[in-house]
């Protein structure tokens, strides 16, 4: 079993910044993929960013350039800094871990076997 939490999240103008972060605890050495997905009021989960266990890194298209997705496997800590935000990056923000035994990590929210509470995140026009 793996434990996710999430942090960081709050208020910030369109422009700024924010960093959220997920602490993991528990089998953490058996998942390959760590994700970041959000969900917006009335709309689907989607996929932010994801990072595999070697370091290698995929973006949604609408946040590459601004976001970035980091991991401190010392910490067991996933970070996902977030720059030039803008109001349409509003949703809370969940943490994700997948097991992938496949060896590839996607952004697809099935693949995931563990998921952190949440974490909002709102940007103001």
């Amino acid at each position: 079993q793996v434990h996710l939490v999430e942090s960081g999240g709050g208020s910030v103008q369109a422009g700024g910044s924010l960093r959220v972060s997920c602490a993991a605890s528990g089998y953490t050495s058996s998942t390959r993929c760590m994700a970041w997905f959000r969900q917006a009021p009335g709309k689907e989960r989607e996929g932010v960013a994801v990072i595999d266990s070697g370091g290698s890194t995929t973006y949604r298209a609408s946040v590459k350039g601004r976001f970035t997705i980091s991991r401190d496997n010392a910490k067991n800590t996933l970070y996902l800094q977030m720059n030039s935000l803008k109001p349409e990056d509003t949703a809370m923000y969940y943490c994700a871990a997948a097991v992938a035994p496949w060896g590839y990590c996607y952004l697809r929210d099935y693949d995931y076997n563990y998921w952190g509470q949440g974490t909002q995140v709102t940007v103001s026009s």
